[in-house]
Order: structure tokens, then C-alpha cells, then sequence
């Protein structure tokens, strides 16, 4: 069975960036944590770019998983202070989530 894959485009709320950058350091000083957390989600792949354009900064999320909407489910219910410190950094920092097409998925 392939793996479902999303991306999407989530735009950021005017001045978050010093935010966005603590976040991304907190993940990678926390990377166990977090590699555990995807682990139980079925994620095989999460990566987040930053995107800084002349209408604001923006982060694209892809994703990779067995069950893309199982992922979510099992993310909004966890209890994992990791996953606690994710919900929160959402609310705070993001304003848009735009899901991005997928034209060509080249994995084997």
C-alpha cells in the first residue's frame, strides 16, 4: 500500500517569525520526543520550510504517512508535551492553512 502525502502552505501571523524560529529549535532539541510522537502518528516523513515572501512569511509543511487522517487523529488526542507544545505554537503563530496539489510523487 502507498503512503499518503500532504503538503500544504500555512501562512504566519505578521511578526511571528523570532516564534517560528524557537519552535523549530525547541523541535531539534527535543528531536526523540518528536521522532516519537510521529512514530505512533505512522509518519514516516515530516519536513517544514520557510517561505519569506514580499506578502509575509509562510512555512510548507510535507508529510508522508500510512494513513494521513489517522496522523491527525492520533496527533490531536496525544497528551505528549511535545505534541502540547505543537497545538499551542498553531494557535499562536498561524492564520492560514492552504493544502497544495500534488502533481508528482516520485518514491519507491
Amino acid at each position: 500500500m502507498k503512503d499518503d502525502v500532504v503538503c500544504a502552505r500555512v501562512r504566519l501571523q505578521p511578526g511571528s517569525l523570532p516564534r517560528v524560529r524557537a519552535w523549530a529549535a525547541h523541535l531539534h532539541a527535543h528531536r526523540a520526543d518528536a521522532l516519537r510522537t510521529l512514530d505512533a502518528e505512522g509518519v514516516s516523513v515530516e519536513s517544514v520550510f520557510l517561505e519569506t515572501g514580499a506578502d509575509g512569511d509562510s512555512l510548507v509543511y510535507y508529510m508522508r504517512a500510512s494513513d494521513i487522517q489517522a496522523a491527525f487523529a492520533v496527533a490531536a488526542r496525544s497528551e505528549a508535551a511535545i505534541e502540547q507544545y505543537h497545538r499551542e505554537f498553531k494557535r499562536t503563530t498561524w492564520l492560514e492553512v492552504n493544502r497544495l496539489e500534488l502533481l508528482v510523487d516520485l518514491s519507491s
